[in-house]
């Protein structure tokens, strides 16, 4: 495959349904699918496991508001690797490329193939992520088992497709998203008029399995919330392949966060109803147990299968979207000089897709709900620093406001990044292990950087 350097450019390729499908896969995935099993034993309350979800949805449309801004003023392909450079500096550029490489791109690939795997275990049980054996040290095992293998073949099918030009992935993503939204739709309106679910399943809660203080617990598992509804920016990071970016990005961001967020709180009805949330702690494919009791376990097969081709179109709008910040920091010469490269034939970065991709099938083997947590603590933290950035760039003259930011300002970046803070805190308190894996991964990109020939040639 002949690449060439710079030379070959992004072009502008993607339409507002395009963008808008991408902001809805990469929201709709591995969370909404798993998420509600691990707050039924967290929280064990049918009240507050709903008022979380919709606690998240408001943090969720806060950050998209103020994403969309900060799109608008840079539509150029890169993110939040864009608005730090700009605001903070290099080095924080280069930090929230490095974390989205492995806590943004890589590890939600592999956490959605994972999922993938598991719905896929209803047809064959040795693809279930239980059936998994550990390996390794104890402070840190490594699960081997059929549910990896199923993962590392998904990741690598996407992977593949996505040096073939990003018009015909767009193209499938397309009919991916639309396939997945036409499926919860389905199994929305039909759980509630034909499924064997029952009202009183809402009035029955669960016994709890964390002893955390309630308000200690809804901070820690509103991590894993905003991981479930991560994927409102998704847009800004393919910004420089957007048609007419200024009008695009708001639109796709804002409509794929409020169709997303209606959604998420409407499945999470459906789910109460169909069992009690005792029945739902600690499993991960929830939407296929909700559909066993629905409507029998022959439909029930059908709709996991949909599920699972659901998820699908989250791995390939992530293995889509995560290159390009790579591309954008190698172009700016704050990341490898290969990442660079794009493909004269199909005009897409091909090796910052294979890195994404190698490093995507390693992190297949990492404990599920550890990798969740490793997401949403890394995401939280740099989109929070990412909005922050309105502080500074609102300063400056012939910056675009959007009425939404600008209504009772500062409001609404103020809200996102103090729950942000918080949780962040929270998180460190609870999981310690985890977080400070995560701390060391910003510390080690940051030392790399500045100890790097990449520092010198921004100096």
């Amino acid at each position: 495959m002949t690449t060439t350097t710079r030379n070959a450019p992004l072009l502008r390729q993607i339409g507002l349904v395009s963008a808008t499908a991408l902001v809805i896969s990469n929201m709709i995935g591995t969370g909404i699918f798993t998420t509600t099993g691990f707050l039924a034993g967290d929280l064990g309350d049918v009240n507050i496991v709903l008022l979380i979800w919709v606690a998240g949805a408001i943090c969720a449309l806060a950050g998209a508001f103020c994403y969309s801004e900060l799109g608008i003023n840079f539509p150029s392909s890169g993110g939040e690797y864009v608005y730090l450079t700009e605001a903070y500096g290099p080095t924080w550029g280069f930090m929230t490329g490095w974390v989205s490489f492995f806590a943004g791109f890589s590890a939600p690939i592999a956490l959605a193939a994972l999922a993938f795997s598991d719905y896929v275990g209803y047809f064959w049980p040795d693809a279930r992520l239980d059936h998994s054996a550990a390996a390794g040290p104890a402070w840190f095992p490594l699960q081997i088992g059929w549910a990896q293998a199923v993962a590392c073949t998904l990741i690598a099918l996407f992977t593949l497709l996505n040096f073939f030009g990003v018009k015909r992935v767009a193209r499938i993503q397309n009919v991916l998203t639309g396939t997945k939204i036409v499926v919860l739709l389905a199994f929305i309106i039909l759980g509630f008029t034909v499924g064997n679910g029952n009202w009183a399943n809402f009035s029955m809660n669960a016994t709890r399995t964390s002893t955390t203080p309630i308000a200690e617990q809804f901070a820690y598992s509103l991590l894993f919330i905003y991981l479930s509804y991560s994927g409102w920016n998704a847009a800004t990071y393919v910004a420089e392949e957007v048609k007419n970016p200024e009008r695009t990005l708001p639109i796709a961001l804002t409509f794929g966060t409020i169709l997303v967020a209606t959604l998420f709180i409407a499945l999470n009805l459906v789910f109460i109803y169909a069992q009690p949330l005792e029945d739902l702690k600690g499993k991960v494919a929830v939407g296929w147990i909700s559909a066993s009791h629905l409507f029998g376990p022959n439909v029930a097969g059908i709709f996991g299968a949909l599920m699972a081709l659901a998820i699908m179109s989250t791995v390939n709008a992530m293995v889509t979207i995560g290159p390009r910040i790579y591309y954008a920091m190698a172009q700016n010469g704050a990341f490898f000089s290969m990442a660079a490269r794009v493909d004269e034939r199909w005009h897409t970065p091909v090796n910052a897709i294979v890195m994404q991709g190698v490093c995507a099938l390693l992190m297949t083997m990492t404990s599920f709900r550890d990798l969740f947590f490793f997401i949403g603590f890394l995401l939280n933290f740099f989109a929070a620093m990412s909005v922050a950035t309105l502080f500074i760039f609102r300063k400056r003259p012939g910056w675009q406001k959007l009425p939404a930011v600008s209504f009772a300002w500062p409001a609404v970046p103020v809200l996102f990044v103090a729950v942000s803070v918080w949780l962040t805190y929270k998180g460190m308190m609870m999981n310690p292990k985890v977080s400070l894996i995560a701390a060391a991964l910003v510390a080690i990109g940051a030392a790399f950087y500045r100890s790097s020939d990449l520092s010198k040639k921004k100096a």
